[in-house]
């Protein structure tokens, strides 16, 4: 009678709800990082700093550290050296192609830099078909080890990957930049260096620094560029690699413990750095005319273009013609084509498991966002219920937290439990693709009912409508694109998740894409040419997401990946 009493109350039935869903975020978000916080400091019982310094006394992980650390620095530099000039480009002046162009910029996102790897080697290789054609014009006279011991390769591919993300935040940033401003610094004798040095970037700082952030964490914590590489001597495959033997070596729990406070400085820092330091006019945006570029400038202009489009997408274009080529050897390009790596991909008993692995994972994950990120984005936006902060909080940590930490935990967490990812990884795998993917649903689906008055919901009670006619006729139909839209783009992520399933899947029926396209890079004969044909398929998967999406929320590409 009770617990009936307690269901028919509606601010009781709320409180069960909050407590429901900040118990699972607590649950698989908060406690395998403090799990692994005890573990980086107890040894039979007792707190200790030994693991810290036998793990950096070690040479190779002390190299790992340092490698990863300089590697994000240079991603960053890199992606703003482009990123930057470009957003100048597209927001500042006008010329025909100009929507066209900038979409293309876009498309590096829809390939991951792990599968792109496999077709770059081809490209750039001791033999492959860049030296190949530099040979045949005469620049070279003996090829040139492009990729070196692999380190290159990973900033390479991670640049091309990750430009457009600066691009976008800085676009954004100039977009509510007062360039009266800019305009003043002019008049008073300022050069165009001072004025962007003293007036302009500091002002952009903000988008800059949300961008930078992200950049940084994600070349600091990729995994599947350098297992394709084959370099070892980074962090995350420092990471990757203790898994093997947890249980004897706990150097793991260090490591992971140590990407979790680079995060947390990082972004502590920004924030502060950014409050304290308050770079804004106090103005509402005065509005600028964009400068036409016509005769040599939009000729140099087109041109940079191009040749950036043209390395940007060399990724892309290397998976698609390794995936149909039958002979590529010694040559620019196939000397011969087929198509039997594509009927090998939806014939071969891995492939086979693969695909349906990861459509079922990804499907049962994103049914679980649907469910959980409209709750969350409900009581944030229709309720005054205490504590909807911390569940705001627990909602958006995955942003900050990387995939290879949240998997690392699950693993060393739930092993000999029933969960047990050794014997059955599935829902540990369908909890990662969730968690990692539940922030973007949860914003999408809050920025809805923010737009969505309460008063379209009150007129309808006032009708008569009861709560369910009235969510089923008037909430739900106009909240559905901007959960929808997220949904598709949840689902697509999921499908070519890099970390959690390299990590949690250890048996082949359970291998889900990504794991198998590593399986298949590694092994001799056709295995990196069905890999390619595989990521082509996840690359087409995720453009189509990326093109629904838009279309469902009448939004650009682009915005899907704006952080600041």
């Amino acid at each position: 009678m009770t617990l009936l009493c307690f269901l028919n109350n509606a601010k009781m039935k709320t409180k069960l709800i909050y407590g429901l869903c900040l118990g699972f975020l607590a649950y698989f978000i908060a406690y395998p990082l403090v799990y692994i916080f005890i573990n980086s400091f107890a040894v039979d019982g007792n707190i200790t700093f030994k693991i810290f310094t036998t793990a950096l006394e070690n040479y190779v992980i002390r190299r790992s550290i340092l490698n990863s650390f300089f590697l994000g620095i240079g991603v960053v530099l890199s992606t703003s050296v482009i990123g930057i000039p470009l957003a100048f480009l597209f927001i500042r002046y006008r010329f025909p192609g100009k929507n066209f162009l900038m979409t293309l910029c876009f498309l590096p996102l829809i390939a991951s830099p792990f599968v792109g790897a496999i077709g770059m080697t081809q490209i750039l290789s001791r033999f492959g078909s860049l030296n190949i054609l530099l040979m045949k014009l005469g620049i070279l006279k003996h090829p040139v080890s492009w990729l070196g011991s692999g380190l290159l390769g990973i900033f390479i591919l991670e640049t091309l990957h990750l430009y457009p993300i600066m691009f976008l935040n800085i676009s954004a940033s100039l977009n509510s930049f007062d360039i009266s401003v800019e305009e003043a610094s002019y008049n008073l004798g300022a050069s165009c260096f001072q004025t962007f040095r003293r007036i302009i970037f500091p002002l952009l700082l903000p988008g800059y620094f949300a961008a930078a952030s992200i950049i940084f964490i994600w070349a600091l914590t990729d995994l599947g560029t350098p297992l394709v590489f084959e370099y070892r001597e980074l962090l995350a495959v420092q990471i990757f690699n203790s898994i093997k033997d947890i249980n004897l070596n706990p150097q793991g729990y260090v490591l992971v413990l140590l990407v979790i406070i680079i995060t947390i400085l990082l972004f502590t820092l920004t924030k502060r750095y950014t409050t304290r330091h308050p770079y804004t006019t106090e103005r509402t945006p005065a509005n600028f005319t964009e400068k036409v570029l016509s005769g040599k400038n939009l000729f140099l202009v087109y041109l940079c273009l191009l040749f950036l489009i043209s390395i940007s997408l060399l990724p892309h274009i290397s998976i698609i013609l390794s995936s149909v080529s039958k002979r590529w050897f010694f040559t620019v390009f196939p000397s011969e084509y087929t198509g039997e790596f594509y009927h090998t991909v939806f014939t071969h008993p891995l492939t086979k498991t693969g695909i349906l692995n990861s459509l079922f994972l990804s499907s049962v994950s994103t049914f679980v966002d649907i469910i959980l990120g409209f709750t969350i984005g409900f009581l944030l936006a229709r309720t005054n219920i205490k504590g909807k902060n911390l569940l705001d909080i627990m909602a958006m940590l995955p942003l900050a937290i990387p995939g290879i930490v949240m998997a690392f935990g699950y693993f060393t967490l739930f092993l000999n439990t029933f969960l047990d990812p050794r014997n059955n990884p599935y829902i540990l795998l369908v909890v990662s693709y969730s968690i990692r993917r539940l922030p973007y649903i949860v914003r999408s689906t809050y920025s809805s009912f923010q737009q969505l008055g309460e008063s379209v919901e009150e007129a309808s009670y006032s009708l008569g409508a009861n709560t369910l006619t009235t969510f089923r006729r008037i909430t739900f139909p106009l909240i559905s694109p901007g959960l929808f839209a997220g949904a598709i783009l949840a689902f697509s992520f999921s499908v070519i998740e890099v970390s959690s399933s390299l990590i949690l899947a250890i048996r082949e029926r359970h291998y889900p894409i990504a794991k198998v396209i590593y399986t298949l890079a590694g092994r001799v004969t056709d295995g990196p040419y069905v890999a390619c044909a595989l990521g082509v398929i996840g690359m087409a998967l995720v453009g189509t997401s990326y093109y629904i999406s838009s279309r469902l929320v009448a939004k650009k590409i682009g915005e899907f990946f704006r952080i600041g």
